[in-house]
């Protein structure tokens, strides 16, 4: 660099001097003119390199020394499907990615790293696990945006020997566990639209129960809220309003209400039935009887009612018997387990 400077030192000098004496001789400058202008000439090209160094700053003494190092050559190593745990036992995530590295010096430290890969892969699963092991397998999306970008920066490992980050992250669960998930997933769904159901259920038989059917009273108001206050409907339907009531209750219907009351509907037919059963059972067994000539107060009379009602007992017709038996009422020597019936022939 020196070399150069004076170089262009001699020629500026040289070209300076021409065209000083050049402009001279064309203007007949006088002679003691000449001297000045050679000390010019040879004063100006130091004193404008000089100015010119000062605004540069110094010149580098050497060029190896501002020459910039290399490049670190970064490292790279694949990882596939390293199962990673999740908060839910024997559910795992599976990663895979690129793991890229370089080597660092820690101060002080001559040790010597055979496998600086390792040290790096070791660092992104540890990175990696402290995510996924407080993550829902069941968001496994979400959770493989959130390892991605936490494994995106440069970060030394706990030896200080290496700075690690992995890209191309890909976090999934193994196929057989999605599909688990997703029936359980189903299940707590199904689950919640029944137990929902079931309160709804128990709501309304609460309501029902503790306020409509709490008594009689409480059905006829909410029986004429029903009917936009129809007096005449709801006079008509309290029969099966006090019925419905009692049951609910699990109670007897009140005295006071029985008499408006109607009786329940197949009652008096069945008593009709009933009656007319009894009557017909009994009115043909006495037809039998004055066929056979067994008149009334004849004690064969009330000993063959007895032998009848008995067999129709037998036979599981047991409520037409005591019909029988009320109907002609045997006299004490012919009921059941006492004394031998007489003869009918007298004997």
């Amino acid at each position: 660099m020196t070399s150069g400077r004076r170089a262009a030192t001699v020629f500026l000098t040289v070209i300076g001097g021409l065209v000083l004496a050049l402009v001279a001789v064309c203007r007949g400058w006088p002679l003691w003119v000449w001297p000045v202008l050679g000390v010019l000439v040879l004063a100006t090209p130091p004193v404008l390199f000089a100015r010119a160094a000062r605004r540069r700053g110094e010149v580098p003494a050497a060029f190896d020394e501002q020459r910039t190092a290399s490049p670190v050559e970064h490292t790279e190593r694949r990882i596939n499907e390293v199962a990673l745990p999740s908060a839910w036992p024997d559910y795992d995530f599976l990663l895979s990615g690129t793991v890229r590295w370089w080597p660092l010096a820690p101060p002080g430290s001559n040790e010597v790293i055979g496998n600086p890969g390792g040290l790096a892969v070791e660092a992104v699963l540890a990175r990696a696990r402290a995510i996924t092991e407080l993550r829902d397998p069941g968001r496994v999306s979400f959770v493989r945006h959130e390892v991605s970008g936490a494994l995106s920066a440069m970060r030394a490992d706990r030896s200080g020997h290496v700075r690690a980050m992995a890209e191309d992250i890909r976090l999934v669960l193994r196929a057989q566990d999605q599909e688990r998930l997703e029936k359980l997933a189903d299940l707590r769904k199904r689950k919640a639209v029944w137990e929902h159901e079931r309160t709804h259920e128990q709501s309304r038989r609460a309501y029902l129960g503790d306020d409509v059917l709490k008594d009689t009273g409480s059905a006829v108001v909410w029986w004429l809220a029903k009917n936009d206050g129809r007096i005449d409907k709801t006079v008509a339907d309290l029969d099966l309003l006090a019925r419905l009531t009692s049951a609910a209750n699990d109670t007897e219907i009140p005295e006071r209400l029985r008499a408006l009351l109607a009786p329940p509907p197949g009652e008096e037919q069945e008593e009709e039935v009933s009656a007319a059963v009894e009557a017909s059972v009994a009115d043909h067994l006495a037809g039998v009887f004055a066929a056979l000539g067994v008149p009334d107060g004849d004690p064969r009379r009330a000993m063959l009612a007895k032998q009848f009602a008995e067999y129709l007992r037998g036979q599981d017709f047991p409520e037409s018997a005591d019909r029988l038996v009320r109907r002609f009422d045997p006299p004490a020597e012919y009921r059941a387990g006492e004394t031998e019936a007489p003869d009918p022939a007298g004997g």
